[in-house]
């Protein structure tokens, strides 16, 4: 017969060994930030709860030429946390990705770029945020990021790639299912990606925006589909499941106010988590719940006509953490730091 003190040494043994599990499964937390004065509060708030920080300090041109510079009081406070520092590379224009990904010599200097701010900054890589590429650069896209995942894994620096979600892999039956493959989910094959890179972060969001009708920045349904479809070429280890800490806001907009011609106007704005508030306690808005979506949201009147609010609070980030911890995958990624609803940092252990 085990004694008291034997059956607590193997209970706290056996919670040491469980605990060592789920740390060894624990996905890191990445996060994106720009350089405005509610990110940079936010960011320093909760440095013990980022493992790795992704500032949008740096623009690439069509011939290469890459431009920016570091907020030293971020990189400092983030080299003394002890952070992985992945700044994104960005940019957003089919055309002039069509020629930077066609143009050898562009990427070359390119190249160079990177390897330049990474040693003189001491970064741990770079994070490509390529989008708007069109289906027919797919593999010329592949092409240019292998080419620079090689210059830079030979210098023992990471390399992340930014992917729209693209499932199911094809497109679909109206003009704006079309239009969204062509243009944007097509862009990326995801299994020639994944063998050169070290993470793909899958931005799941936006679902809903100014393009479509009001609906979830990214549900439930959509996000599990998307991240199914990329767990079935991307290894877990090399994937980041994607989540929005911002919102929506639908609304009834200028239908030509003082012009000749008058058209209707549904549109929608990104919203920050405090502008939620606001608007909320102004008009009274009463949050929901969507159970199917796994998503707050909200309805309010203004000069009669009802706005939609759809956003991510700390349920919603929940559900979507623990989702990446079911599935194993490497992290999650979370756009943007300032622009989130104060309460998601509740959800997160802190690391540090």
């Amino acid at each position: 017969m085990k004694t008291r003190f034997q059956l607590s040494l193997a209970a706290s043994i056996g919670a040491a060994v469980l605990f060592s599990s789920l740390a060894a499964h624990a996905q890191k937390t990445e996060f994106w930030m720009g350089n405005g004065v509610a990110a940079v509060n936010s960011f320093m708030a909760h440095k013990d709860k980022i493992d790795i920080i992704s500032p949008t300090w740096y623009q690439i041109d069509e011939t290469g030429l890459v431009t920016g510079e570091p907020n030293e009081t971020v990189l400092k406070a983030a080299k003394a946390s002890h952070m992985t520092i992945i700044p994104l590379f960005a940019i957003f224009d089919h055309v002039k990705i069509h020629q930077l990904i066609n143009d050898q010599k562009a990427q070359d200097e390119m190249n160079k770029a990177f390897l330049r701010e990474c040693k003189e900054h001491g970064y741990d890589g770079i994070n490509y945020d390529v989008e708007d590429v069109m289906w027919t650069d797919r593999d010329a896209l592949s092409a240019m990021v292998k080419k620079t995942a090689d210059v830079l894994h030979a210098e023992h620096l990471q390399i992340q790639i930014d992917v729209v979600p693209n499932a199911p892999g094809h497109a679909g039956e109206t003009a704006f299912g079309k239009w969204i493959f062509e243009e944007w989910r097509g862009g990326y094959d995801l299994k020639a990606l994944a063998e050169s890179v070290d993470t793909i972060c899958l931005m799941t969001y936006d679902q809903h925006t100014h393009w479509t009708t009001p609906g979830p920045v990214g549900g439930w349904i959509w996000t599990k589909e998307n991240l199914d479809y990329a767990l079935k070429v991307v290894p877990p280890q090399k994937l980041s499941l994607g989540i929005a800490i911002y919102g929506y806001r639908w609304y009834t907009g200028d239908p030509g106010l003082g012009k000749a011609e008058k058209k209707p106007n549904e549109t929608s704005d990104f919203i920050s988590g405090p502008e939620i508030e606001m608007l909320r306690e102004r008009f009274h808005g009463v949050p929901q719940w969507d159970e199917v979506d796994h998503t707050p949201w909200f309805y309010y009147y203004r000069d009669q006509m009802r706005e939609w609010i759809f956003w991510t609070d700390k349920h919603a980030f929940k559900d979507r953490y623990e989702l990446a911890g079911s599935d194993k995958v490497f992290s999650i990624c979370s756009w943007d730091l300032g622009d989130e609803d104060a309460s998601i940092w509740d959800a997160i252990p802190a690391r540090r």
